[in-house]
């Protein structure tokens, strides 16, 4: 097949398609992206990046900003995929990420070539992520929630041009409107369960900060791309006193960026690291917390091979990938009981799920892992077999295969 893949970050979420792909050596695959490839792109794939052309607007009202920066992304892209069609190039099958406004524009240029979109989450007013964290978010007024609304202008172009999508989880598809989510198949990216698995020999690890950790130290881990409330972080600071009082030889280590935010507001008032530490200023002791920024996918592993319980807090969103590989290393997890988290663990069988909102119930629960290492190992060997079973790489990658040619085909989900 010819297939054109579309993605600002690619290879983005289609990493392990795309190798698949080219390893297979029977398809002219090509690819349309923005950014410069954060990784080697394999051979037999040609990337085509292009860039925006002009700035978005500076007197537009305020709410329609976010639809005339799709528009542009998307008219930047539609001008490549044009030019790829002059030159001669027919995509037999169309695969992209919409999110950011690319694919807007290519149903009219290959009106006939199906589409097979891969859908994140659709935002809402109510419901999900906007207004469940009444402490930091408030209730939203009317004039949030039409922002909001209007950010659903561009899924809703790509679902009507979409001949059919893909999305990781069954917690995703549900924030689509319903009269879409028939036509919406749930398939996983996939985990790597090879290489991302449990290590009882797992080599020391250096910190930035220069702190050894060791097999079989009582360290908890925590993981955002940024540190910020969408991700639990003011959670996890405030069950730090508690936890460290029930715990005391307890060595806590937080990745991720301290500085902006990948999901929701920023902070009034500098950082939201910086902010919740200073509500425990006094109560608890910084030199057994760790704060190392973002951490490089050969470190993250062992980390994570290393831990002896691993905390996941979400707002009802987008499931983050390091929970999977989390649970794949064979980590015993505390995660938060919220729609995303709860397809995946269920309490005491695989996992612990403790209210989002409460400090006081994580620590406790982090610290009955530590103390009862029994539990722990019992829970993290039933949260690897969950990622074998429903999650690994091959199995994933062998559906997400088999959906392309059905809609390729036409089998399902014609235009």
């Amino acid at each position: 097949m010819n297939i054109l893949f579309v993605h600002q970050n690619f290879p983005g979420q289609y990493r392990h398609i795309v190798r698949a792909l080219a390893a297979q050596a029977s398809h002219q695959l090509v690819a349309l992206g923005i950014e410069s490839p954060s990784e080697k792109i394999p051979d037999g794939v040609t990337y085509l990046r292009y860039g925006i052309r002009r700035a978005s607007s500076r007197d537009l009202q305020p709410w329609v900003q976010d639809v005339e920066t799709k528009a542009i992304r998307g008219e930047a892209c539609g001008q490549a995929a044009h030019r790829l069609r002059q030159k001669g190039f027919q995509p037999d099958l169309i695969c992209g990420h919409p999110g950011w406004g690319e694919m807007l524009f290519l149903r009219d240029i290959w009106s006939q070539v199906p589409i097979l979109t891969y859908q994140e989450f659709f935002y809402r007013p109510r419901g999900f992520d906007f207004g469940f964290d009444p402490e930091l978010q408030g209730d939203p007024d009317w004039e949030a929630s039409a922002r909001i609304r209007l950010k659903t202008v561009n899924p809703l172009l790509n679902l009507d041009a979409s001949s059919w999508c893909v999305t990781p989880t069954q917690f995703q598809r549900s924030s689509f409107p319903e009269a879409w989510q028939s036509r919406i198949s749930v398939i996983h990216d996939g985990i790597d369960t090879t290489h991302v698995q449990p290590n009882q020999d797992a080599a020391p690890l250096t910190l930035g900060d220069g702190t050894e950790l060791r097999q079989g130290e009582l360290i908890v881990t925590f993981v955002n791309r940024r540190l910020e409330p969408y991700r639990g972080c003011h959670t996890m600071i405030r069950a730090i006193p508690e936890l460290q009082r029930l715990v005391p030889k307890v060595r806590i280590v937080i990745v991720g960026e301290t500085k902006g935010v990948s999901y929701g507001a920023a902070c009034k008032k500098g950082e939201w690291k910086d902010f919740f530490l200073a509500e425990i200023e006094g109560r608890y002791d910084p030199s057994r917390v760790h704060f190392t920024g973002t951490l490089s996918y050969e470190q993250f592993i062992p980390l994570l091979q290393l831990s002896a319980a691993h905390v996941y807090l979400t707002y009802p969103f987008v499931l983050s990938w390091s929970l999977l590989e989390a649970m794949s290393c064979g980590c015993a997890v505390v995660g938060s009981a919220t729609p995303p988290v709860q397809e995946v663990i269920r309490d005491g069988e695989n996992g612990r799920l403790v209210n989002f909102f409460q400090p006081t119930e994580l620590a406790a629960a982090v610290a009955e892992l530590l103390c009862n290492r029994a539990l722990a190992a019992r829970l993290g060997q039933a949260a690897r077999q969950t990622i074998l079973s429903q999650y690994n790489l091959e199995k994933c990658v062998s559906r997400q295969l088999a959906l392309m040619s059905l809609v390729a085909s036409g089998a399902i989900g014609a235009h």
